[in-house]
């Protein structure tokens, strides 16, 4: 039986406390556990933790019982439990051994937070800085976020631009999911990693006898489309030979099969994407301008990494998220050192190669926080031994950097329009350029 005193203790305590003994019965459970669980302590005291708490980890892996197996604790692993109402709810636990004074383990204990606030919170947040599973929060890409809905509710021809990895297919299939067409088919075609030969026949399909082993008929990409939406990446890399046959889609909503005599209604939504200037293609006479024209309705430009890196944050939470599904694992976050390392580094594969650092650091990582060794070399910290405070120092220093420099590129180096989109002063603006040797001449028009 707990004293009065041991009460008053653990009541104090803003966290939910409980112990078990070497049967798992519930010993104590503080004012905070009732809180949470919806779960008063007398009807909590002498039931087995899991008829308390019934959290998914105590039919798959429970914590507690790890601890008390290896001796090893555990801090802060979110897990999900069934409160009195019936509702789910995300909790935070750290568990450790349970001791008598003479040092003989008696049971165990674990302390809990309520996180289901913070996990709102982050919906909220992502739901306010994301487009389907597009994620930003970088005013650029607002922008595009803004005028996506009206993109979808179209028929228009849409061409977006971008380097690789800046996640041009995910804006083709947030513009097919958000249409009239979403429960019809994407299909999506990358132009440059087929020959001409080959794209043709993918595109349009091809009928029986038309080559060498055409046996039968085959529908192409087209086609498969019918009713829904194509997406053909790389459209710069397209030959002047299907860029005619583009060109026909385009204008009369037709096609013909590789050896074919009639031709085909295409009912398809066309978005193409490139990684290359088309415009400057034209001029160089490698792509058709009458094509152009017809891809070039509606134009998404997606701006690289190295310009919206504000949303590195937001995108490491994001992939740590992910990967701690994917791969079962539970880390929750970076240290200061590895977000300056990240902040600094300018990602010439954009988003794509941010995933990829951050699956990296998840196939080395081994406990719940990713520190700079875990990087790898090309952008890992040149000292992994800086103090704490210097590495804080230092990420404030980069971040205040970053956003200065993004505001200045998005208003050509305008100083007041970009202190007004920074909500700072004019005044303090100059100051910290100068701080920070920012030139703004070189965003200049």
């Amino acid at each position: 039986m707990e004293s009065n005193e041991q009460n008053v203790i653990l009541d104090s305590i803003r966290e939910g406390v409980f112990t078990v003994d070497m049967d798992w019965r519930i010993t104590s459970f503080n004012r905070a556990a009732e809180e949470i669980s919806g779960i008063e302590r007398q009807e909590a005291i002498g039931r087995h933790c899991r008829d308390v708490l019934r959290a998914e980890v105590c039919e798959t892996g429970c914590t507690l019982r790890q601890t008390m197996e290896t001796g090893e604790p555990i801090m802060n692993r979110t897990v999900h439990i069934i409160d009195a109402q019936g509702q789910k709810r995300t909790i935070a636990i750290s568990t450790a051994l349970l001791k008598n004074t003479g040092g003989k383990v008696i049971g165990g204990v674990e302390t809990f937070r309520d996180m289901s606030t913070v996990e709102q919170l982050r919906k909220e947040i992502k739901g306010r800085y994301s487009c389907e599973d597009i994620i930003s929060q970088s005013h650029r890409m607002q922008n595009l976020f803004a005028i996506m809905p009206n993109i979808a509710e179209s028929n228009t021809t849409v061409l977006i631009e971008g380097e690789s990895g800046t996640g041009k297919e995910l804006f083709a299939r947030a513009i097919h999911n958000m249409s009239f067409r979403k429960d019809k088919p994407f299909i999506a075609v990358n132009c440059g990693a087929l020959p001409d030969s080959l794209l043709e026949s993918e595109l349009f399909g091809y009928k029986a006898g038309a080559f060498t082993d055409a046996k039968k008929d085959k529908p192409g990409r087209f086609a498969l489309a019918d009713g829904g939406t194509i997406f053909l990446d790389e459209i710069g890399d397209v030959s002047a030979s299907v860029q005619v046959k583009l060109l026909r889609v385009l204008q009369e909503r037709v096609y013909e099969p590789v050896g074919g005599v009639s031709s085909v209604k295409a009912d398809v939504r066309v978005i193409t994407a490139t990684n290359k200037k088309l415009d400057q293609l034209v001029q160089q006479d490698k792509f058709r301008d009458d094509l152009y024209y017809r891809v070039n309705v509606m134009k998404l430009e997606l701006p690289p990494l190295r310009d919206k890196k504000e949303d590195i944050p937001l995108l490491v939470e994001h992939f740590i998220s992910r990967f701690n599904r994917l791969q079962n694992k539970n880390i929750c976050c970076v240290t200061n050192e590895v977000t300056t390392a990240l902040l600094a580094y300018d990602y010439p594969g954009n988003v794509r190669e941010l995933e990829n650092i951050i699956e990296h650091c998840f196939v080395l990582c081994d406990g719940e926080i990713i520190e700079g060794k875990h990087l790898p070399l090309s952008i890992r910290p040149v000292s992994e031994t800086v103090n704490a405070e210097s590495i804080q120092s230092a990420t404030i220093k980069q971040m205040e950097v970053v956003l200065i420099n993004q505001a200045l590129r998005r208003n050509k180096g305008n100083k007041t329009a970009a202190a007004k989109e920074l909500g700072i002063d004019k005044s303090t603006l100059f100051r910290k350029m100068k701080t920070f040797d920012i030139k703004p001449s070189s965003y200049a028009r």
